[in-house]
This record gives C-alpha cells, structure tokens and sequence, in this order.
C-alpha cells in the first residue's frame, strides 16, 4: 500500500487556540493549546477514516 499523507493547515484561532483543517479532506478540529490540537487531530483523522483504521499510523 502507498503511503499516504494528510496535510493540515493550523493557524492561531483570533479568539482563543488553534485551528486546524486538513488539506484536500473534510477534517478540522481546533483546540486551546498546539499540543491539545495534536490530540485531536489524531481523534479526527481516527474518526474521519474509522471503517479503514490501518491507513494511517502516525501523526
């Protein structure tokens, strides 16, 4: 299987955090802080491809 990667835009939210949409996929999150946003990303990305869970293995 080739390896596949999901780029995410993350910018400073203007009101509070960090926002973070994925580039050519229906994926955004946003958090308070850059480590809780790596989090969720993690959580979005296993949500977004949860009938393929061996796609992705790392973030």
């Amino acid at each position: 299987m080739a390896t596949r990667e999901i780029i995410f835009m993350v910018e400073e939210d203007p009101e509070q955090g960090y926002t973070a949409k994925a580039l050519g996929f229906s994926i955004f999150t946003e958090a308070n802080t850059l480590t809780e946003l790596k989090e969720k990303i993690k959580d979005a990305i296993k949500c977004h491809f949860e009938q393929h869970p061996h796609v992705f293995t790392s973030v």
